[in-house]
This record gives C-alpha cells, sequence and structure tokens, in this order.
C-alpha cells in the first residue's frame, strides 16, 4: 500500500486460502475485476481469526469487506466424510491444516464486523453460496440456518459474483447504504418487509418437517437459471425474511474472454516460498479453464447450484492467448495438464431453446437419456484443442476435466464435417492422454444410477468399447480407470456387491473410490437427508451408519488384503456367501 501510495483501500478481501493469484482461484479472479474497474483491493489470506486484531492489518475499507472460505467449502477442507479432522490442506502453505477455521464465513465475518463495526460485509464463494438458504448440514446432522443471517452479513452473493461484486462496488460508491443494496442479481439480503415473491416454506418447517425440505428444494431447484429463476422468500423467526434475487445472466464469451485477459501472476504470494509454496497451484497452474456451467446434471454435484446449468465458453483466441502466457514462464516444460471446466467437452448452450426460454425445469439434458433438442457438436472443441496444442512451445495438451460419454455418444457419426464424437474421441486418444484416460461412469446399478442422474451401465460399456476400438486403430495401447462412488443414497449392499462383481468380471481397478459426502446444496445431499426423491416424493433407502458406508467403500477395493475381513462381513451380511471365494 505504501509502495502504491494508497491512504486507505476500498475493500479487503478475507478469504480461508493461501492468496494464489491465479484465475482457478475465486479471490483472484474477483479482485483482478474490482481492480480493472479502479478500485484499490488488499487480500488479507487466512487471516489469525482468534482475535479481531488481524482483521485491522490494512486499516478501515473505505467501501466493505468481501469474505469468502476459500474454493472449497470449509468444513469440507477440514473434515473426511467419517468426520475426522484432515490433516493436510492443499490450499494453505505447505499443505498444512489448520490455518482456516471450522464455518469460515460466519468466523470470518464476524471478526470483521468485531473490528469495524460500520463498515459493511459482503459473503460470497462456494460456502456462501451453497449455504445461502436453510441447508441440511451433515457436520451437525440439523438444517441450519442461512449463512446470511449467522454471518451477520450485509449481503450474499451466490454463483460467479463477478457482475454482482461490480454493481454492489458501484452501488457502494455512489453513497447508499448496504443494508439499502437489495435488488442486485445473484445476491441474498435480510429483509422484514418483502414485496412480490416466491414464498418457499419458512425455516421452521423446513429445520422440523422432512417433506416441507423437499419441498423448499425443488422449488430452488427449478429456479436457478437466469430466464426462469424467481425471487425466492424464506422465512424465519422474529418477522425476518431471508430473500433470494433472482440468478445473474451468465457471462458472455466476451465478458469471460476480458475476465481471463486480466494480468493474474498465475502463481502463489511469494510469502509463501519459504513454507513450500501452495500445493492447490501444482495441477492448475498450467491449465486452461475453457467453459463454466454444465448441463450434466449429476444429483451429487454442487456446480448445477453454484455454477448453473447455463454453459458458456472462452473464444478459442482467449485460451491461445493463455496458452502463450504459460510458454513464457520459466517452468513451464511444455505441457499444459488441462483445457476444459466442470465438463470438458461441452462448449456450448444445451440447446437453442434454452437461449430464450432458460433451463427445463422439470427434465434434465443428459438423463434418463440425451433429449432429442440436446445440441451435440463437438466441433469447436476439438479446433480448441488442436490450435492450443499449436502453439509454439507446447509439447502436449492433456484433457483431465472429466468428460461426459453419453453426451460424446449421442454425437456419433453424424458426418458433419467431422465434427461427431467418434472425431472427437480420435482425437483425445491420439493427442490429449498419456496412457490412462480417468472417467466418471460412479457406478453401474441402474438402482443407485437413477438417483444419481447417470447413464446406465449400458453406455459406460459402449464408450469402454470405442475407446478400445479408437486405440487400435491408432496403434496405442492406453488404458481407461474408472471413478466410483460409494454409499450413494439409493446404494444398498446388493448394489455395491453388483459393482465389485463387475470391476471383477471387467478387470478394472479403480484408482480412486469416494464415498458419497453430503455436501450443502445437491440433489443428493436432500435425498440423504430426507430420505426420499424431493421431486416424486418416494421413500430412498440410505446408507447411514459408519459401518455399513465402511462395507461399502471396502467392496469397492475387495482386491485389498486389508478390506477382506469387511468384505467378507458385508457378503455374510448381504446373504451372499458364494461370493466369498470369488471377491479376492
Amino acid at each position: 500500500m505504501n509502495a502504491l501510495g494508497w491512504e486507505q483501500p476500498d475493500f479487503v478481501l478475507i478469504t480461508g486460502d493461501a492468496y494464489v493469484d491465479h484465475p482457478s482461484f475465486g479471490t483472484a479472479i474477483i479482485s483482478r475485476v474490482l481492480e480493472s474497474r479502479g478500485y484499490k483491493v488488499a487480500i488479507l489470506a487466512q487471516p489469525d481469526w482468534k482475535s479481531a486484531e488481524d482483521f485491522r492489518r490494512f486499516g478501515r475499507p473505505r467501501l466493505g469487506f468481501l469474505i469468502n472460505g476459500g474454493n472449497v467449502d470449509s468444513m469440507v477442507n477440514n473434515f473426511s466424510v467419517f468426520k475426522n479432522r484432515r490433516k493436510k490442506d492443499a490450499y494453505s502453505p505447505g499443505g498444512r491444516a489448520g490455518r482456516r477455521p471450522d464455518r469460515a464465513v460466519i468466523v470470518y465475518s464476524n471478526r470483521a464486523r468485531e473490528a469495524y463495526k460500520d463498515v459493511p460485509v459482503i459473503i460470497g464463494g462456494l460456502e456462501a453460496s451453497l449455504r445461502r438458504l436453510g441447508h441440511y448440514d451433515y457436520w451437525e446432522d440439523k438444517v441450519r440456518r442461512s449463512v446470511l443471517l449467522d454471518s451477520k452479513a450485509d449481503i450474499l452473493i451466490y454463483g460467479m459474483g463477478e457482475k454482482a461484486v461490480v454493481e454492489i462496488a458501484e452501488a457502494l460508491e455512489s453513497g447508499l447504504e448496504a443494508r439499502d443494496i437489495t435488488w442486485i442479481r445473484g445476491t441474498c439480503v435480510r429483509m422484514k418487509e418483502v414485496g412480490e415473491g416466491t414464498m418457499l416454506p419458512a425455516f421452521a418447517q423446513i429445520a422440523e418437517d422432512k417433506d416441507a425440505y423437499c419441498r423448499s428444494f425443488a422449488m430452488q431447484y427449478r429456479s436457478n437459471d437466469s430466464i426462469n429463476g424467481r425471487t425466492l422468500i424464506e422465512e424465519y423467526e422474529g418477522g425476518i425474511y431471508v430473500v433470494q434475487n433472482p440468478p445473474q445472466p451468465p457471462l458472455s464469451r466476451m465478458e469471460l474472454d476480458d475476465i481471463y485477459a486480466l494480468p493474474y501472476m498465475r502463481s502463489y504470494h511469494p510469502s509463501y516460498e519459504k513454507e513450500g509454496g501452495v500445493p492447490a497451484i501444482q495441477e492448475v497452474k498450467f491449465s486452461i479453464t475453457s467453459n463454466r456451467g454444465c448441463f450434466g446434471g449429476c444429483s451429487f454435484c454442487a456446480i448445477t447450484y453454484h455454477q448453473g446449468r447455463e454453459v458458456r465458453s472462452r473464444s478459442i483466441e482467449s485460451c491461445v492467448n493463455e496458452a502463450k502466457l504459460m510458454t513464457c514462464d520459466p517452468d513451464f516444460k511444455g505441457y499444459i495438464h488441462d483445457v476444459g471446466g466442470p465438463t470438458a467437452n461441452f462448449r456450448n448452450p444445451s440447446c437453442r431453446k434454452q437461449l430464450e426460454h432458460g433451463m427445463c425445469g422439470g427434465k434434465d439434458c443428459l438423463f434418463p437419456k440425451p433429449c432429442s433438442q440436446l445440441d451435440t457438436d463437438h466441433s469447436d472443441y476439438i479446433d480448441l484443442l488442436e490450435a492450443v496444442r499449436n502453439v509454439e512451445g507446447v509439447k502436449k495438451v492433456f484433457v483431465r476435466s472429466g468428460i461426459r460419454y453419453d453426451y460424446m455418444l449421442a454425437d456419433w457419426k453424424k458426418g458433419r464435417k467431422g465434427t461427431s464424437g467418434e472425431a472427437f474421441l480420435n482425437q483425445l486418444c491420439e493427442h490429449h492422454i498419456s496412457g490412462i484416460l480417468k472417467v466418471a461412469p460412479e457406478h453401474v446399478s441402474q438402482n443407485v444410477l437413477k438417483y444419481m442422474h447417470k447413464p446406465g451401465a449400458d453406455v459406460f460399456d459402449r464408450f469402454t468399447e470405442e475407446y478400445a476400438k479408437a486405440n487400435r486403430r491408432l496403434g496405442r495401447k492406453q488404458y481407461m480407470i474408472p471413478y466410483f462412488i460409494s454409499s450413494h443414497p439409493g446404494s444398498t449392499l446388493d448394489d455395491a456387491i453388483e459393482l465389485a462383481l463387475y470391476m471383477k468380471e471387467t478387470g478394472f481397478v479403480p484408482d480412486q473410490v469416494q464415498d458419497f459426502y453430503p455436501t450443502p446444496g445437491t440433489l443428493s445431499t436432500c435425498i440423504y437427508h430426507a430420505e426420499k426423491d424431493p421431486f416424486t416424493g418416494k421413500p430412498v433407502y440410505v446408507p447411514k451408519t459408519i459401518k455399513e458406508k465402511k462395507m461399502q467403500r471396502a467392496l469397492l477395493h475387495f482386491n485389498k488384503k486389508e478390506n477382506r475381513k469387511l468384505v467378507t462381513e458385508a457378503l455374510e451380511t448381504a446373504g451372499r456367501k458364494d461370493l466369498i471365494s470369488v471377491l479376492r
């Protein structure tokens, strides 16, 4: 601040992560966007939250505090699915845990308020976004209030917040009080009097009645795009209302290009060098985010609730320019680790109808099968990958973001100038993997897949065949590693056994098994809490005991000696002793 001649920052941005000035980190994007509009932003990364002293480090901000918990919800970051405290934190210097508090958004906001009582507090980022209304909290096993109330913040920004934060900054700059800035899309505010809007079941109802919780979730789910989104109102005791304004429209291609062209340093702050740097930068430093949003609709994924289902992408020129920047970095070895996003091969909106009428509220684009209106076209992504790999100094471009193979197969043999899924698969196998392709079928039991909103095992089998054919045509010896989720709502021991037998038969050895983690904001978490489908009201079996969760997970690693006891117990419990000698 002294070097820049600043007497006072306009905003102090507080984050639970170490400061990494790279566009894969929300703190970097928000601060650079505000900087580009002429605002002075100071970053207070991982402050000491034991008192308010550290929150006064930059002095009183002129316009407000901006607070996020980091790139990951602080409770997910701090605890494993079995509620054990994690020993490592990839977003902290040296990967050491303990540098952020539990429920970071609440803790930071209250300390900021303590430091400067009358300075506006605006919260955002993933943690605030997914907890913007009443939500089930896995760690306390209860429904918690909107984080807006518990943090005592003035405004909550949900979703991708570039537009909303600039509009808030301009309103504060004009002299408006934070409490009067109630109209901005993509925000939630606390009010005592409300106008027009859709009333959700009151918090008192959803906290006690799981049917009411399901009704509220379904109403939110169907009001989560910029065209169909409505003002949602949730009532609390004492005549208080949390009002969620409709979502912001997704950024246009030009707006995305402008944001990713800002002058990021593309690394962690040099003050962390002595501690070994920040591990989270390793995978993304030489990666390119080419799109946002996902119409895939996986039940367990929070992207639907945070980024939304409306897909938008950057221009090829913008991505190529970023690749050229990478080649100037002294640490660049010629390898771009990823070109993708939530789903790598989604580059365009799901269909033309969606652009005018918004996302369909009552159905998914890909589940239970691809919609007849779905625009399946890989041509732009093929052109993008070719352009990036042809940048001078680039040796190899990998695709490590997830790909939707059901979307790819829906674009098969169309013969439109080589734009089919078949052409994309050939490009992928020839240029963009290094011996192993990682994909995420998640399960094979139809009973589980229907609750995941994922395609059937027959679709995965077909993709496996086409992947093998493509590699044979190219003369490549390349493999595939699938990701699976254990203990997802709907999964019984019999379903876990079915998956184990499938892996035994096909020879797949899972590289990673993720036990289902009920994070706020997802359809799967709603089912986990309510033990029913919020859209149909039908009951759903949910494996909740630690014992059963461990048995289901062990079945997916049946080949490991340390799991034999649990696998045997699972098979005996399911009445399948005949399989004990098989699953070894």
